[in-house]
């Protein structure tokens, strides 16, 4: 196997807790490390598990996994965990599995999965719509539309986001979350495959030529990829397409470091909103 054979890589640093007394990684341990990167495949396809499944009234069952080695990890190494879809058959799905050091395959690997009822474990066919994501993900094309519209349009999809969000998860009282600027704002919602919102956010008019972003929200499970990004993003383009020079937004801290990586830059001194630190970020269009 090479790396050029992966779209999707999952990057892990060994432990000390995987390692054996050769001062090797446990062979047992690359199942782990398959796995790990089996859930990131997931949100790579933008698709929560546990929703996803759910919905198509069925769940993978593990029917066999294999592993071979020829070569070994050690502490602190940084390995690439690739992950590919191959043959999708009736009921059953084989993925390839790889861990890589920098472009040196240690362990190679295949995982067969049954799609099955979760009840009774008897096994069922594949559901087209699961079948068509992963398709379309190892083709290289895209998981989320990110649909930018009014409040009549998508306040449905994003009133779900943030109420998950911010109402149930960071405890901010629905009161506060709610208010009239909804009505005139552009709201964009992140859409997966299979019509599931994943992300939302909006913009306003903060002052002449000046747009403001709020509400971002990003469900728990798609948390680390770029759905948030194509959000922002989508906001940012409808802010310089009405003219806007300038975009504002108030950050929560430890999302600080995900709009530094958008171009924003920090202005002022921290203070809190809804009892959360927050700092002002501001970024030229």
């Amino acid at each position: 196997m090479k790396r050029s054979e992966f779209r999707f890589f999952e990057r892990l640093r060994v432990r000390w807790a995987e390692i054996d007394q050769q001062k090797i990684v446990f062979n047992g341990h690359y199942l782990m490390y398959f796995d790990t990167a089996i859930t990131g495949y997931w949100r790579a396809l933008a698709l929560p598990y546990e929703k996803t499944l759910a919905s198509l009234n069925g769940d993978l069952f593990v029917r066999k996994a294999t592993v071979e080695y020829q070569g070994s990890g050690r502490l602190d190494d940084l390995l690439d965990v690739g992950i590919r879809c191959g043959r999708i058959g009736t009921s059953s799905m084989n993925f390839a599995a790889a861990v890589f050091r920098n472009d040196e395959l240690l362990v190679s690997g295949e995982l067969v999965y049954v799609f099955a009822d979760p009840a009774t474990q008897r096994s069922s066919p594949v559901p087209q719509a699961l079948r068509a994501v992963l398709q379309a993900f190892e083709a290289g094309q895209p998981m989320v539309e990110v649909r930018v519209g009014s409040w009549q349009e998508l306040g449905r999809d994003a009133q779900a986001i943030r109420t998950a969000v911010f109402v149930d998860e960071q405890k901010i009282p629905a009161e506060m979350e709610w208010d009239e600027a909804d009505a005139g704002c552009v709201h964009a919602v992140a859409l997966n495959r299979l019509g599931m919102p994943l992300a939302t956010g909006r913009l306003l008019e903060h002052a002449p030529g000046v747009a403001k972003i709020g509400r971002m929200a990003v469900v728990q499970t798609m948390r680390g990829s770029r759905v948030g990004r194509s959000v922002l993003d989508a906001l940012l383009k409808a802010a310089r397409a009405r003219g806007d020079r300038e975009v504002v937004l108030h950050a929560q801290l430890s999302a600080a470091p995900f709009y530094a990586r958008a171009g924003f830059s920090e202005r002022g001194e921290v203070f809190e909103e809804a009892g959360i630190p927050h700092v002002e970020m501001v970024r030229t269009l």
